[in-house]
């Protein structure tokens, strides 16, 4: 079966089609990954690809407590532990590179660090924090062009210090409400320069950031994952989104990047992503597309032989069952993931799931 042949991404050959999905598990204490999560990833290294959890670039870029980062001379040298692990079973890994903007919280950051955003709109609801439990967002900084530029800069250290941790590239988080994101939506980008407003400022942020990124470690190394219709941390469905997203995805094709990573969350409750947006971001952007969300086997095949992408991201499937690739050739059923120990400390619900092979 095709999904289970190899593929060509980039410079590099991957065994299979299956991507393991980013997913937050809030397992490095003191935002530096640790030997449980070398171990967690090596577990699934049967994916063709493994795209990690989401990393701060820097401190300002965390956002969740015990997310890793990749801005210190200690998270690098940790993080090659991993890569090391993973490419000992053959596996290829990137990683995703997020800074989370306004969808942080003081208590989960470092000190003399700030939350920053396109504008100063605080996201509504709460965040969890390991000191307080849950708290309300604050009101992040509106950013400065300084800022901006500062904040690109960040991505392209994180980006050399993954390379020099062994990652094979590196994701760029423009999904999901994050910062990249942010500037992308009209519900929290409302600033009146050229980072704001139109389509072609509105995506400044994210074109500049990757162009940044591949000039310092290659368009071969860099990917990016965008999420049009998403609505997760408060984005919103808005005038002109597919217009948005066919000049991004045709600005990204002009800079060769690796790939696309598109997700559509409507099996999670987000609106459906339409059809039309995806075969737009596909032509436009003529690379190599990763589809996501509430993918199984049978899915996946099927957007294969439709020449509507070459690369299915799985994640809770993959959360659960280590074995993934061999339980979906072999026609095996999944363990469930359970979900009260998505997010916490420990190999409980992490390491300890039960392989077939």
């Amino acid at each position: 079966m095709k999904l289970f042949e190899p593929y060509t991404l980039g410079n590099i050959s991957l065994k299979n089609r299956i991507v393991m999905a980013p997913m937050t598990r809030c397992r490095a204490i003191g935002n530096i990954p640790n030997d449980l999560m070398a171990n967690y990833y090596q577990q699934r290294s049967n994916a063709g690809l493994i795209i990690t959890e989401g990393v701060a670039p820097s401190a300002n870029g965390l956002g969740y407590a015990r997310i890793p980062g990749i801005y210190s001379e200690a998270q690098t040298k940790s993080w090659k532990k991993i890569t090391d692990a993973v490419h000992q079973t053959g596996g290829k890994i990137f990683i995703q590179l997020m800074h989370t903007g306004r969808v942080s919280h003081p208590a989960n950051m470092e000190k003399n660090t700030e939350i920053v955003a396109p504008s100063a709109i605080a996201l509504k609801g709460e965040m969890y924090t390991d000191q307080h439990g849950l708290q309300d967002y604050p009101q992040p900084k509106e950013m400065t062009l300084k800022d901006i530029e500062q904040a690109q800069d960040e991505f392209v250290r994180a980006a050399e210090n993954a390379i020099a941790a062994g990652f094979d590239g590196v994701e760029l988080h423009g999904a999901n409400g994050y910062l990249i994101d942010q500037f992308i939506n009209k519900s929290s980008n409302i600033r009146t320069d050229n980072y704001g407003g139109s389509v072609e400022n509105r995506c400044r942020f994210a074109i500049e950031t990757a162009e940044k990124v591949t000039r310092a470690i290659g368009a071969e190394r860099t990917g990016i994952r965008i999420s049009p219709y998403g609505t997760f941390s408060g984005m919103e469905v808005f005038e002109g989104l597919e217009d948005t997203y066919l000049y991004l995805a045709k600005e990204l094709g002009k800079l060769k990047l690796v790939y696309i990573h598109t997700v559509d969350h409507s099996a999670m409750g987000s609106p459906v992503v339409s059809i039309s947006v995806k075969d737009k971001i596909r032509k436009a952007f003529n690379g190599t597309i990763i589809a996501s969300g509430g993918l199984n086997k049978e899915k996946a095949t099927t957007i294969l032989e439709e020449n509507k992408a070459e690369l299915f991201a799985f994640g809770r499937p993959y959360l659960s069952n280590p074995d993934l690739v061999y339980r979906l050739k072999n026609n095996i059923e999944l363990n469930e993931p359970d979900y009260t120990t998505f997010y916490t400390p420990g190999e409980k619900g992490y390491t300890d799931y039960p392989s077939a092979v």
